[in-house]
């Protein structure tokens, strides 16, 4: 992904009026304008408001919308569902920092903001976050499909997956061959699109499924807690000791995780038909998405309490004590394992791209060399599905990206390049607010990896007796 802009003499607004771009070695992998290095660009008049607020809101509710109920176990109702209002509107000021500045800098990518801000060094670093992350954000959504699919064991239980119910155990429903079809048959044709507006009606479909997800868990519960069958959840954290405050800094990477999306913000700005509304496309995709945490963090947690697992979908695999218990747990799991295939390309759309600014910076647009749009695609997939197959659980997965790459992407980075202010532009308030990302990120991450280094060494001498 390198640094682009567009001529001096006329401010881009509206890609429906045709304008010519010089095209050399700083041009953006993604074309910001109908141009003619790749054909199938020339009917494209720019993305609408709608396939842009879809597009967003599919990059956000990923996977970390099932991990959140776990959250909800360790921080209690009250602290995580004000956690998750909070981490919506720094997100959506991060963002605003990031936009702010790209027009400033006349940047069309996170990279070349970067690049212009610290130089090539900057520009590389953002892109190796970028690839971590998306990495690590993919081989979750594998993860999960497995346990959906073909099922998961967690501490000695057996939680069977939609196939094994159906069909039982046999060889062709194991994860291994499960996620090689899926990988073959769904994400594979899905990867090789190569414009992202491209994914509008498949990103519209995928947020409709998680909302399908949402409606039958509200439905679930509400007639659990009608019959008088749910218990009165635990409201706030329960501390005894230091380990135990340390331990609620664990869901920090899980929430910074959850909100990612600054890495599509750029791809989908240039695409959008009219740029001005990319703060509106922001705070909408976020309102949207945070109604949607908020309320399957609530149901999910008054659902299962305790027994919450880190993936809230390996919980629907037994008897609900409701009416066709068995049937609604299906369109539960069934419905969100699609919607991640859906998600799928959404988040390696700016995998490829950042690994092909990374390892090519000075190679033609990657939309026009479809050898090297092949190989790191190939390259990619194969990486992330072997790492579905090796890492244990989601809440392993988040750990790492969230408090790592994850964390640098949504907030440190963005906070840099306002305290570094090349133009002169950032007021005392966003410099205050920038140290406090900082200060926040780094300390609540640094705490979080502490606490899951303990928790480590000391199950392990527990486990070698």
């Amino acid at each position: 992904m390198t640094t682009g802009s567009l001529k001096p003499s006329k401010e881009k607004k509206s890609r429906k009026s045709k304008q010519v771009v010089v095209l050399d070695e700083k041009t953006p992998l993604l074309p910001t304008k109908k141009d003619g290095v790749d054909g199938g660009f020339d009917e494209f008049d720019g993305a609408s408001f709608t396939g842009a607020v879809f597009n967003l809101s599919t990059t956000i509710v990923g996977a970390g919308i099932m991990a959140l109920p776990a959250t909800m176990k360790v921080l209690g109702l009250v602290v995580g569902i004000a956690m998750i209002i909070f981490m919506a509107f720094l997100t959506e000021a991060s963002i605003e920092l990031l936009l702010r500045y790209s027009r400033t800098a006349k940047s069309v990518s996170y990279a070349g903001l970067m690049g212009d801000a610290f130089g090539k060094y900057g520009r590389m670093l953002i892109q190796l976050c970028v690839i971590i992350n998306n990495i690590g954000v993919l081989v979750v959504y594998m993860i999960i499909l497995g346990d959906v699919l073909s099922g998961t064991t967690s501490s000695g239980i057996h939680h069977a997956g939609v196939l094994e119910a159906w069909f039982g155990q046999h060889w062709w429903n194991g994860r291994f061959f499960v996620l090689l079809i899926t990988t073959l048959v769904v994400f594979a044709p899905l990867a090789s699109l190569k414009r992202i507006d491209s994914l509008g009606y498949t990103s519209a479909l995928s947020v409709a499924l998680a909302i399908v997800f949402l409606v039958v868990t509200v439905g679930i519960t509400v007639f659990k807690l009608i019959s008088g069958t749910v218990l009165m959840p635990r409201l706030f954290p329960d501390v005894t000791d230091l380990t135990s405050f340390f331990n609620l800094f664990t869901v920090v990477p899980v929430l910074v995780t959850a909100f990612i999306c600054h890495y599509n913000v750029h791809s989908i700005d240039n695409e959008l038909e009219d740029n001005t509304q990319i703060k509106t496309v922001v705070r909408t995709a976020l309102s949207l998405c945070s109604s949607v945490y908020v309320m399957t963090s609530i149901f999910g947690f008054l659902l299962f309490g305790d027994a919450t697992l880190d993936d809230v979908l390996a919980n629907f695999d037994t008897d609900l004590g409701i009416p066709y218990s068995s049937l609604l747990n299906d369109v539960v799991r069934v419905s969100y394992a699609a919607h991640l295939m859906l998600v799928f390309p959404i988040v390696f759309f700016p995998l490829r791209l950042n690994l092909d600014g990374l390892l090519f910076p000075s190679a033609r647009p990657l939309n026009s060399d479809n050898l090297r749009f092949a190989s790191l695609s190939i390259g990619l997939i194969a990486v992330v599905f072997l790492g579905a197959n090796f890492i244990p659980s989601i809440w392993d997965a988040f750990q790492f990206t969230g408090a790592t790459a994850a964390v640098c992407i949504g907030f440190i980075f963005p906070a840099a390049v306002t305290l570094r202010d090349r133009y002169g532009i950032a007021t005392n308030r966003d410099k205050i607010l920038c140290i406090f990302m900082i200060v926040l990120a780094v300390f609540s991450n640094a705490v979080a990896i502490y606490s899951d280094t303990y928790a480590l060494f000391k199950k392990n001498p527990t486990q070698r007796e």
